[in-house]
């Protein structure tokens, strides 16, 4: 689409008939259509005065710490564009009103996307920093993103992306994993158990089926008692099985440290030590910590990560044609800063 210059361009334009989701193309989010409407306004404004092209520099803070991510998205975004672009990388911590991007060039040039910019840096950063907490309770133990079923489609490869830059092991989603070189993580669902029958039945069966290097770890509370189909799982896999997976529904009380404590101890009692123990479901960082200390060797984290509130951010400008100047309550002028790197 052509990008969107003026309220009428706004006005003109129509949202294709029969188009299958509601979420934004690639072209639309370039062509500005998910701007806020005010930036075209102020487009077609300056336009008309002949101050369109006023050189500027622009920096974006966000609001609270945490770990920074969807710059190269960011920057992406601006490639071809007539400005400078600093960022501070992906993956690294920044505190409340750090400055985590400048852009330096004709206003004309980014105006249309400060919404994106800042909804993308936002979002991506304020899932990272929820992955982040979770691997730091984790002490070093794997954590696996499993988030993508809470979210929108169009965003859940975006958020399991960013959850491996802020510290997850790696997640479920397929282009999540993808997006970073990755292959996802996981094995199949209470469906596949009910629709065989018997945990069992289904464990022999993953095991003939899926080929070698993929994790034998089977779901083992879809039945009976967990640490009885653990150890019915345990003897027919033998040296094969990698690990079993908790999963406990609320209704039943969920995972809780006894149930790992007591899975842990049979396994080992039978033989099994080099069995592991995944578990999911309602699973944060306080629940990490626990759990961990009860046995727990790895963890699936869904709606804490995928719900995370945002990393606020917010875009001022600090220069206007090389003289320092900025809105009442921000400081004029570049902030300094060694950690910005050039994108462009």
């Amino acid at each position: 689409m052509e990008e969107l210059k003026t309220v009428k361009d706004v006005k003109n334009f129509q949202v294709e008939k029969g188009r299958v989701f509601n979420s934004a193309t690639h072209e639309e989010i370039i062509g500005g259509a998910t701007s806020d409407l005010y930036f075209v306004r102020t487009r077609e404004l300056l336009t008309h005065a002949g101050r369109e092209r006023t050189s500027v520099v622009a920096e974006i803070f966000t609001t609270r710490s945490g770990i920074l991510c969807g710059t190269e998205e960011a920057a992406r975004l601006l490639r071809g564009k007539n400005i400078s672009l600093w960022a501070v990388p992906e993956g690294e911590e920044v505190e409340s009103k750090d400055v985590v991007m400048r852009l330096d060039g004709p206003y004309d040039e980014f105006a249309m996307y400060e919404t994106a910019l800042l909804g993308i840096l936002a979002s991506s950063s304020g899932w990272a920093t929820a992955a982040w907490e979770c691997k730091k309770a984790a002490g070093g133990k794997p954590i696996f993103c499993f988030g993508a079923r809470h979210l929108h489609p169009a965003v859940a490869p975006v958020m399991e992306r960013a959850s491996i830059i802020g510290g997850a092991d790696d997640c479920s989603c397929i282009l999540g994993a993808k997006l970073l070189g990755k292959e996802p993580i996981g094995t199949v669902p209470h469906a596949a158990v009910l629709i065989m029958g018997d945990t069992v039945k289904t464990a022999v069966l993953y095991d003939q089926v899926m080929p070698e290097g993929s994790p034998r770890i089977i779901l083992v509370d879809t039945f009976k008692d967990e640490a009885e189909e653990t150890l019915r799982v345990a003897e027919a896999l033998g040296a094969r099985l990698d690990g079993v997976r908790l999963d406990t529904p609320g209704e039943r009380g969920g995972v809780t440290p006894g149930l790992v404590t007591e899975v842990r101890a049979r396994l080992d009692q039978k033989g099994f030590s080099h069995v592991k123990i995944l578990v999911s479901g309602g699973i944060n960082p306080e629940r990490i910590a626990l759990l961990s200390e009860a046995g727990a060797d790895s963890f699936g984290v869904g709606s804490y990560i995928s719900a995370a509130h945002p990393l606020d951010m917010t875009m001022d400008l600090k220069e206007i044609e090389g003289q320092s100047l900025a809105k009442r309550g921000r400081i004029p002028g570049i902030t300094p800063s060694t950690r910005l790197v050039r994108c462009n």
